[in-house]
């Protein structure tokens, strides 16, 4: 089958690999009919990301059809069209029946932190992702959903981490209604963040980035205030400025370990690697919420140490909040607001691009080239 091969930093290109195949008896395999690349590979194509092996394929954002199950496999069968959660979860653990499935004890033996996630390194499990024809699913019983008739397949692979994590992002930043929520990073993610922001009840939404077409995307998608924070002398100065000199109630942190703008944390950060990537965002955050604020964290870091402002956290009473998003627990949810028509996840679908053409997608992706917001790459096999 055709698949994305990962060779080293900034190098991934197609190829033929092995069919994936049944190891388990809740094991399941997928042909994939849509799959992704998120913000969240460009860690571990910039070779950010510990543990990521040659050899790998990355994606964890897919939706495909059934072609096999193992033997104690029943909520799922051989025909059905499913949408796949990018946390891999057992849906037994102590964890997982809190609703915790982004942090499944059983499925990553390789951590105690997070669990398992498709094609995202051994320090996540050390499964394959589905940038591919074919994937294996493991505990098909829990994670796999069987998409809606009436759902496009391009909605149904944006529910597979985007939308989930972006209202959660939302919902972590515990929002009251009239509540001024703030979100650094216009990125998927954070664009759909400041569009959930509104289904909390938020007063007034203000999304930060570097990149002008992307807030503008960010403006008429998400109906917020959009500013590109290269034309400020300092972004906490602007936030208490436009908020009464309070700062926000909520801000949201959806750039994660690769933010700009502040050298000292590019140089250690993202370039010597002496902390788990540029905590730029994270600093901007903390300091200008307002006290007692919450701030919301699911851009991703490292799982070493950052520099951050502990000291203003605590003596401005801040909440702060952060995890692996979800999914399964939001899908329900989620799906309704889709079918009603309340969340349009296709509409941040830019470019299509053959699966064949992997390595040009990541580098327009990571290049921000051609306005590119969301890239959804098409196995040849998707049209049969």
């Amino acid at each position: 089958m055709l698949a994305m091969d990962y060779r080293g930093p900034k190098r991934v290109r197609a190829v033929q690999k092995p069919m994936p195949e049944i190891k388990h008896p809740q094991d399941a395999i997928v042909r994939v009919l849509r799959t992704c690349i998120c913000g969240s590979d460009l860690h571990l194509y910039n070779g950010n990301v510990p543990d990521t092996r040659v050899g790998s394929t990355f994606g964890h954002e897919f939706v495909g059809e059934i072609v096999e199950i193992g033997a104690d496999v029943t909520k799922v069968k051989v025909g059905d069209r499913v949408l796949v959660p990018f946390n891999i979860a057992c849906g037994e653990c102590h964890f997982c029946r809190q609703g915790m499935f982004g942090n499944c004890h059983e499925s990553n033996t390789e951590s105690t932190a997070v669990g398992a996630i498709f094609g995202y390194s051994h320090t996540a499990g050390g499964y394959n992702g589905g940038q591919a024809e074919y994937a294996r699913v493991p505990y098909a019983n829990v994670g796999p959903t069987i998409i809606p008739p009436d759902m496009d397949l391009d909605d149904a692979v944006l529910l597979t981490d985007v939308i989930p994590t972006g209202y959660q992002a939302a919902e972590m930043a515990g929002i009251q209604t009239g509540d001024t929520v703030v979100v650094f990073g216009a990125g998927p993610i954070g664009i759909v963040a400041a569009r959930c922001a509104w289904l909390f009840g938020a007063g007034r939404v203000i999304i930060i980035d570097q990149e002008d077409y992307r807030l503008e995307f960010a403006c008429n998608y998400s109906y917020c205030e959009a500013y590109n924070f290269k034309e400020m002398n300092d972004p906490v100065l602007f936030i208490k400025k436009i908020t009464d000199w309070m700062g926000a109630d909520c801000v949201i942190d959806a750039v994660g370990a690769e933010a700009a703008g502040n050298t000292m944390q590019t140089v250690t950060g993202r370039k010597l690697l002496l902390q788990a990537g540029s905590a730029t965002a994270l600093h901007w955050a903390i300091n200008s919420v307002k006290k007692g604020g919450v701030v919301s964290i699911v851009g991703v870091y490292g799982p070493t140490d950052n520099l951050v402002p502990i000291g203003n956290m605590m003596n401005k009473g801040l909440t702060i909040r952060g995890n692996q998003t979800s999914v399964k627990r939001l899908l329900p949810r989620l799906i309704e607001h889709v079918q009603n028509g309340v969340l349009n996840p296709k509409a941040l679908i830019t470019h299509r691009i053959p699966l064949e053409d992997v390595a040009d997608g990541y580098r327009m992706f990571s290049a921000k080239l051609d306005n590119c917001i969301k890239t959804v790459l098409m196995p040849p096999t998707a049209n049969q």
